[in-house]
């Protein structure tokens, strides 16, 4: 495997570690939230986050991709002054575009509440403004070091500003709960605000204290220097589209929250009962579909800076093979995700939200249908790679807005279907979705030539997969009598877990070569050598 393959494998596995800490910290915090403030207080936060989100695609979408891309390609020809260069150039940018944001988050509160026929969210609202300052100079940083393909800064600084969001986040929600769900909710989202400044201390740190190295580097190579003008102008015309593309899903997600409100009133529901429903949607299903995409996204987040570097080089070998390893990567963990919740969705909610059960059991059906998206999502997200790091950033922005265009139609339709009602913004995610993969990958094999060895990539960790999914449900059924549903689902987590690294070896989905890239992969390798030759 060449060296670039071993980068992108170590980078997507370092982000993909950290993606785990955050997730598990992550679960720390959502888990006793939701069981504090119930379908009530998360209908005000899930409000505010899907409002922060939509404004946090600004920052954090296109413009760290492009310097991350920019950075990669010039470093890749020795440009070490223009890469620096790059990244002062967007750090500018970014600061500017953390005012705007945060400008209408916090005095446009109450009207985009309003809009959303949710004003009790208004203060959450304004208590995760201050986190729209501070997220766009940290992802700047980040794109910086993911350019030059290091992915340590950016896992350490995610870390730090989870754990600082969770402790601020849970300790203000305890400390409001008994006298206002509105106020608990608002200190939740405090937590954000708190950790994306934690998360950018650390960030300018571990720069300062790599700042000689950086310029060092940069005095060796005395190359003519890139203008101003041009750096921004090159930067706008890859961040737009991506910025457009990924604003895509927050927009889908807060039109989903109007439609979703709006047709289950209309259909018969109490608006209690359409906050309730909603919350189940927000609070205890979307948390746990996000924990795959940690994976998912740290490959694509990976791929960006290798491809594009290959792809400057006119490296087409390199290209194709980064591009054939970064969807068998995302699909071996993938589908054991996918096949995970689906099968053990009501005991993981159970499990979970113990002081929600009535909740956690209604929401069981939507959690199962949206486990299938998350296959088709993770290819979304590494295609959508792919294409901008060969330069195409336009095409995944149309191919999502077709889909996201039926996924408004279906979930308007079948939301207001009385006996689907909220079951039906799931089934529209996954339309969206597989309109957006398929067409990702015709642009791919029509610009790279790639072509997808679909019984290694597809077949062979969907099998491993699915037997994995018989063997965890099995196990529960058999343990649950006697230790109880939560020891129980643990329980078979963990068989699950061991059969399936078991199988992907025995069907050859993945090999001990590729293990040995990944960090502590060598060690690992040792161990995994006893059973498999």
């Amino acid at each position: 495997m060449s060296s670039k393959g071993n980068k992108f494998i170590k980078g997507a596995a370092i982000l993909g570690i950290a993606g785990v800490i955050i997730k598990f910290l992550g679960a720390l915090f959502r888990i006793p939230l939701t069981n504090w403030i119930g379908d009530e207080g998360m209908s005000y936060y899930g409000v505010a986050y899907t409002i922060y989100s939509a404004l946090l695609v600004l920052s954090t979408a296109g413009i760290p991709v492009a310097i991350s891309r920019m950075v990669s390609e010039r470093i890749a020809t020795g440009e070490y002054l223009n890469a620096h260069k790059v990244f002062k150039v967007a750090t500018a940018l970014m600061f500017g575009i953390g005012v705007f944001s945060f400008a209408i988050c916090f005095f446009g509160g109450d009207l985009l509440t309003e809009a959303l026929k949710n004003p009790e969210a208004a203060l959450a609202v304004k208590a995760i403004a201050p986190a729209l300052l501070f997220v766009p100079i940290m992802s700047s940083f980040r794109g910086y070091f993911q350019g030059r393909q290091n992915m340590n800064p950016t896992a350490v600084s995610q870390m730090l500003e989870q754990l600082v969001r969770v402790v601020f986040g849970l300790a203000l929600a305890y400390f409001f709960m008994k006298n206002s769900l509105i106020k608990a909710a608002a200190g939740a989202s405090f937590g954000a605000s708190a950790g994306s400044l934690a998360g950018l201390l650390t960030i300018v740190l571990i720069y300062l204290l790599n700042r000689k190295i950086i310029h060092k580097k940069n005095q060796m190579h005395s190359l003519n220097t890139e203008s101003t003008s041009v750096i921004l102008k090159k930067i706008i015309i890859i961040a737009v589209p991506i910025i457009i593309g990924s604003e895509i899903l927050p927009m889908m997600s807060v039109i989903d929250t109007s439609i979703i409100m709006r047709r289950l009133q209309d259909t018969g529901w109490t608006y209690e009962e359409a906050k309730a429903l909603y919350g189940q949607l927000s609070g205890f299903c979307n948390s746990l579909i996000a924990f795959p995409q940690v994976f998912t996204q740290a490959v694509a987040v990976s791929l960006v800076p290798a491809i594009a570097s290959s792809f400057s080089m006119d490296d087409h070998k390199s290209v194709q093979t980064n591009i054939q390893l970064g969807y068998r990567t995302t699909m071996i963990m993938a589908f054991p995700c996918a096949v995970g919740i689906f099968v053990l969705a009501q005991p993981i909610l159970l499990m979970l939200y113990p002081a929600q059960q009535a909740s956690a059991m209604s929401a069981v059906p939507t959690l199962m249908i949206m486990a299938i998206s998350v296959v088709f999502l993770a290819i979304d997200q590494t295609s959508t790679g792919v294409l901008q790091a060969i330069g195409k950033q336009t095409l995944p922005v149309v191919n999502l807005f077709i889909g996201c265009l039926g996924k408004i139609v279906i979930t308007y339709v079948l939301v207001g279907v009385h006996s689907v009602n909220i079951k039906g913004a799931a089934i529209g995610t996954i339309f969206a979705f597989v309109v957006s993969m398929a067409l990702n990958n015709i642009a791919i094999k029509k610009y790279t030539g790639t072509k997808m060895n679909y019984d290694i990539t597809y077949v062979r960790p969907f099998v491993a997969s699915a037997l994995m999914g018989v063997c965890a449900f099995a196990i529960h059924r058999l343990f649950v009598g006697f230790l109880g549903n939560s020891i129980a689902t643990l329980f078979a987590i963990m068989v699950a877990v061991v059969v399936y690294v078991v199988l992907i070896f025995a069907l050859k989905a993945i090999t001990l070569e590729e293990v040995k890239t990944m960090p502590g992969g060598t060690k690992l390798v040792k161990i995994l050598m006893k059973f498999f030759k």
